[in-house]
């Protein structure tokens, strides 16, 4: 039983990795650090070919539930927890993707660094994965390769 359960999921990741070799969406965004297999198929899935459905990147994440809520009255804006709206299994992926990069990776980008000198873990964690979602959007917006300059890719885990 546990042999054909293994059976199957590998068959399944075979399959997502030949559906990442034909998306060249899944292959930009895999190369964003914390974004592995799963989190490259998934959010190749939510942009498309070109992320023509998103205006700009903020919108992207913002669809994604990565950006706070925004309240207040007679003037004064309060900004609150993470807004939580659109693909709870997007953001999840792009949750632990952050998580795995702060914990893992060996090297750590200057931002990073002062993030997490001066803000709880877990603000950090939601900054670092709003920014690897507007990272995936403009990377298949303009059709660019990944440029390490954020956040390094050295020893990056990837989920």
């Amino acid at each position: 039983m546990l042999h054909q359960i293994e059976e199957r999921i590998d068959a399944i990741e075979d399959e997502l990795q030949g559906l990442e070799r034909q998306l060249d969406s899944a292959r930009r965004v895999r190369q964003i650090p914390g974004v592995g297999l799963l989190g490259a198929t998934a959010l190749a899935a939510a942009l498309g070919e070109d992320a023509r459905g998103y205006r700009n990147a903020r919108e992207f994440a913002a669809c994604l539930g990565l950006v706070p809520c925004h309240r207040g009255t007679g003037g004064k804006v309060a900004v609150g927890h993470l807004s939580k709206r659109g693909d709870p299994y997007l953001r999840t992926l792009l949750m632990h993707g952050a998580r795995a990069v702060i914990f893992h990776s060996k090297t750590k980008s200057a931002w990073l660094q002062q993030m997490l000198a001066r803000r709880p873990l877990n603000v950090v964690v939601a900054a670092l994965a709003n920014k690897m979602a507007r990272t995936a959007w403009a990377l298949v917006a303009h059709g660019r390769e990944y440029q390490a300059g954020e956040f390094t890719n050295a020893g990056s885990p990837k989920i």
